[in-house]
């Protein structure tokens, strides 16, 4: 194996600090670095829940002096907050569900670092992310990880070629316990640090109630499909696609079935409702596609696996490129599907290409 020169990306959590330590026994010289991607950390998260603390970073350093490499802290913050924060404010805004983790992936962790870390004279960047690159006569490409509970192909699917080609993931082939168990091993003592969860920059984990603070509660009417009032809300970005508690609706069901959001409409401020069949998705148009190897060729249909979520079920679809839209028409329904979202287009296990989700039918 080529001996290569890396910015080891550490989180403050177990799975980048057995990245780290892997790549440092493979040979490569390895810089350990943390992402300050606050100016104020606690107006983010405090705690264990998010990867945007204090503690976190203190427990990077900690890990990289166990695992013996130089450490630094990189002040993201900026381009965290331009790039991911104002970006799920503005999709919310816009009537669109976002995923800041992919968003973070693509301008943070593997544009902004990898281009810092290129221009610093390293080759590449090591992430404890669970996914595997292949090497082929067309270079790199994604691949899901081996441990499918903890699969983050789904969240690199933005990723373009070339930052494929920077991108090490050395615990692709492992599954999760087995990872907590070399941790401790080593003697990191992050081993038995819980995951991170929800959206790091919320602090309490209430979406709803944060979106509320930056973007203000105008009251609307929440309709069906037809237009009758139903009730009212206090804020249509507070709700997602799919959704069905805390509706609040003053009109029963004749039929007495529960309702759900089919539809947020920024521009009249309206929440529209129906029956769970309403919510039923056969065709998925995504734009613009971002191909994790080679570029698909014009309007030529093919068979794979769509993915909408980040750990949703592989679905059976047939996919064509357009020359504007990824466009996926599934075997089976989706339910609850939101604009905004990603798709991802897989040929068995190998990462196609992604696109935002642009339409529904």
């Amino acid at each position: 194996m080529k001996k290569l020169k890396v910015i080891a990306a550490m989180s403050g959590g177990v799975d980048s600090a057995v990245a780290a330590a892997r790549a440092v026994d493979a040979g490569h010289e390895v810089v350990g670095v943390h992402l300050a991607l606050s100016s104020n950390p606690q107006k983010y998260r405090s705690g264990a829940r998010g990867c945007c603390t204090i503690e976190d970073s203190h427990d990077a350093r900690r890990a990289a002096d166990v695992i013996g490499i130089p450490f630094y802290i990189w002040d993201m913050a900026e381009e965290f907050h331009k790039g991911v924060v104002e970006n799920f404010l503005s999709e919310y805004q816009s009537g669109r569900t976002p995923n800041p983790c992919l968003r973070c992936n693509e301008k943070i962790k593997f544009e902004a670092v990898l281009d810092r870390a290129k221009a610093l004279g390293f080759d590449g960047v090591v992430t404890g992310h669970y996914a595997i690159t292949k090497e082929n006569a067309a270079g790199k490409t994604l691949h899901r990880a081996a441990d499918p509970e903890k699969d983050q192909s789904y969240v690199l699917a933005v990723l373009r070629t070339d930052q494929i080609e920077g991108a090490i993931f050395p615990l692709g082939d492992t599954v999760k316990t087995d990872t907590r168990k070399e941790a401790k091993e080593r003697g990191l003592f992050v081993a038995n640090k819980p995951d991170s969860h929800d959206i790091c920059f919320v602090p309490s984990g209430d979406n709803a109630g944060w979106l509320r603070e930056r973007l203000g509660s105008e009251t609307g009417d929440i309709v069906d499909q037809a237009g009758t009032k139903l009730g009212e809300h206090k804020g249509a970005y507070t709700y997602t696609i799919g959704q069905r508690r805390g509706l609040n609706l003053t009109v029963p069901d004749k039929s007495g079935e529960p309702r759900y959001v089919l539809k947020i409409e920024p521009k009249s401020n309206t929440v529209v409702v129906g029956t769970h069949e309403e919510l039923a998705i056969n065709t998925i148009i995504a734009t613009p596609p971002t191909w994790c190897g080679p570029a698909l060729e014009l309007n030529k249909e093919l068979r794979g696996f769509a993915q909408v979520r980040a750990h949703g079920a592989p679905l059976a679809t047939n996919y064509k490129f357009d020359g504007t839209n990824l466009i996926a028409n599934l075997d089976e329904p989706v339910f609850g599907l939101a604009t905004g979202q990603a798709l991802v287009i897989y040929d068995n296990d190998r990462v196609v290409g992604s696109a935002t989700i642009c339409e529904t039918i």
